[in-house]
């Protein structure tokens, strides 16, 4: 498993968490859609699954972890920026291998290819916060 494949991971559970958000559709449909219709070749598909079930299946948590940080509701947050801040907050909290500096930058990136022309800045600044509670020992480190 590299890097680059779970980083195509995430940015394929964007978009179809995206989708799933839009549709209310069940993940798995979703899921099943997207690896019909795109190529996955260099995607972690193992990784991507868990993303695409896991994420709506924990969206009241994970918004627990959002919503003291956003200055709007949940449901003005653009809607990307949404499942890229939904996917984040996930990784902290159920991906505690994975560093939380990198959670932080893979959101940001995909921010950056997604998001409106700033919102990388916001999923940052919300991110770092979520990551200020769920991962406080290992940012003391």
């Amino acid at each position: 498993m590299t890097k680059g494949s779970r980083h195509a991971a995430r940015r394929a559970a964007v978009q179809a968490i995206y989708q799933w958000e839009m549709t209310q559709e069940a993940p798995a449909r979703i899921e099943d859609h997207y690896l019909i219709e795109h190529e996955m070749n260099d995607v972690d598909v193992e990784y991507f699954h868990y993303l695409v079930r896991e994420v709506p299946l924990h969206v009241h948590e994970l918004d627990d972890h959002i919503i003291p940080h956003l200055d709007r509701t949940i449901e003005e947050v653009d809607p990307v920026e949404r499942a890229i801040l939904r996917i984040g907050a996930y990784e902290f909290e159920f991906h505690p291998e994975i560093p939380y500096k990198v959670v932080l930058n893979e959101a940001v990136e995909l921010s950056k290819v997604f998001g409106a022309e700033h919102g990388h800045k916001y999923v940052n600044a919300i991110l770092d916060k979520v990551a200020a509670k769920l991962r406080a020992d290992e940012i003391r480190t």
